[in-house]
């Protein structure tokens, strides 16, 4: 649902990796497209797909910014309309889950796709999220999504399995739009997690498809209990944060950076901090059931939306019960420059030089002590921090430029060095590749 940039890149990758997929012995057939007002499918879900052509047709419309009910439908292709959509993607859910398979994928930035998601699980589907909303949503909805007992392959969880010499049709409706997750099962009783996984692909995209989950898990069940997790998990608060290291006023730098196109429209949605406590509360699950508060600590002034969102993921996924609401976050940026008292203009004009001065002592401070100022996710035991840390200027995260995203994991086997984790943190051809991935790493438990 949504052929935003991310779902028109997955297509186009898609496209061009049948040579490839066929030396694989895979044959990915697309029998349904979503956007926000239509879904185009095929007539037939059995047997027939949405042809090569006909998704670059379709990456175009989108591209051009028109609806999918642009297209017309055809002997071939039905067209959809939004009030339909939902009950034709579980009527494809139902056909096809449990006899040749479907993945459902979710690349959009809404809420509004659950219930559907709910159904085609307990209809037998897979489901590959990019779209952080189902999971960071109620723990009722959490739990629906992620506890029926279905059986799962380590392989598929841990991204590292071999694809079978064997033709694989997948049916695939996608949604498309936000960050790439893929859920992996942890904690104590291990084994049990695993069984109770339903074929659910969320490699999560700490860092446009960086293989965080698959890495955690991969350690998790080899019972090298994780101890610490400290990451930057903002591309667009990285880039902010090593630009102000080197003298440069948070002011220019934000509005730098939104010239980039690294921020949303409204560059407060990526310093609110919302994004990584969502990201961070999803990871606590592969750690022992806490019923423990989530601090966000940081700045007097911008905080990155982005980061609060990834510690709300981290932070369920090592099995703590929390919700978004449930975060306490320190706002780095004053009531009065919020969204609904100030201009975007005002904010970028005015507003952010009131925080230059603060934010450079900081700077400063820092230096002093041979550290930089990094904005992180620090997950410890019950702790879960997000805000402005310092970091020794040698460590990984100290030497992190630009927009890379950068995840360091402490465990009984990487104690005093830990294994780190370093990639893009932005980009829809980076985080259309991982989804894609996901996709094709889930392909043994389909049916046929």
């Amino acid at each position: 649902m949504g052929c935003g940039g991310v779902g028109r890149q997955l297509l186009q990758h898609i496209v061009s990796c049948r040579s490839l997929h066929a030396k694989m012995g895979v044959y990915l057939r697309v029998v349904g497209v979503c956007d926000s007002e239509s879904l185009i499918a095929v007539s037939d879900v059995f047997s027939m797909d949405l042809d090569d052509r006909f998704l670059s047709e379709i990456c175009q419309v989108k591209l051009n910014g028109s609806s999918l009910l642009t297209l017309r439908s055809s002997d071939e292709r039905q067209v959809h309309t939004k009030t339909n959509v939902t009950r034709k993607v579980i009527d494809i859910a139902n056909h096809l889950g449990k006899s040749l398979g479907l993945a459902l994928v979710d690349c959009s930035a809404s809420s509004e796709t659950i219930e559907a998601l709910k159904q085609a699980v307990d209809l037998g589907c897979c489901i590959v999220l990019a779209n952080k909303k189902p999971l960071t949503s109620t723990m009722e909805d959490y739990d629906e999504l992620v506890s029926h007992p279905r059986c799962i392959r380590h392989e598929s969880t841990l991204g590292c399995g071999a694809v079978e010499s064997r033709i694989l049709f997948y049916g695939l409706i996608w949604m498309v739009g936000w960050d790439d997750l893929v859920i992996p099962w942890q904690g104590e009783q291990i084994l049990e997690r695993l069984k109770m996984v339903e074929k659910i692909g969320l490699q999560m995209k700490v860092g446009a498809g960086l293989p965080v989950i698959a890495s955690l898990n991969r350690m998790l069940s080899s019972g090298d209990c994780v101890r610490r997790i400290v990451g930057s998990l903002s591309g667009t608060l990285g880039y902010v944060m090593s630009e102000v290291e080197d003298g440069k006023p948070l002011s220019q730098v934000v509005k730098v950076a939104k010239s980039l196109g690294f921020t949303e429209p409204d560059p407060r949605d990526d310093l609110s901090g919302m994004d990584v406590a969502r990201k961070g509360s999803m990871n606590l699950i592969l750690k022992q059931n806490h019923q423990d508060e989530v601090m966000i600590m940081g700045l007097p002034g911008v905080f990155s939306y982005e980061t609060s969102v990834v510690a709300l993921i981290l932070a369920r996924l090592l099995g703590s019960r929390i919700t978004l609401d449930s975060i306490k976050i320190e706002s780095l940026f004053p009531e009065e420059m919020g969204a609904t008292v100030m201009s975007i203009e005002n904010f970028l004009d005015s507003g952010l030089l009131v925080l230059d001065k603060d934010i450079q002592e900081r700077v400063n401070k820092a230096s002093l002590n041979g550290n930089v100022l990094r904005y992180v996710c620090v997950i410890e035991g019950s702790r879960c921090e997000v805000g402005i840390l310092e970091v020794p200027k040698e460590s990984p995260l100290g030497r992190l430029r630009g927009s890379d995203n950068v995840l360091e994991i402490y465990s009984r086997c990487y104690d005093e060095q830990p294994l780190v984790i370093q990639g893009a943190g932005a980009g829809n051809d980076t985080t259309a590749a991982g989804v894609l991935a996901d996709i094709l790493e889930i392909q043994d438990l389909f049916p046929n």
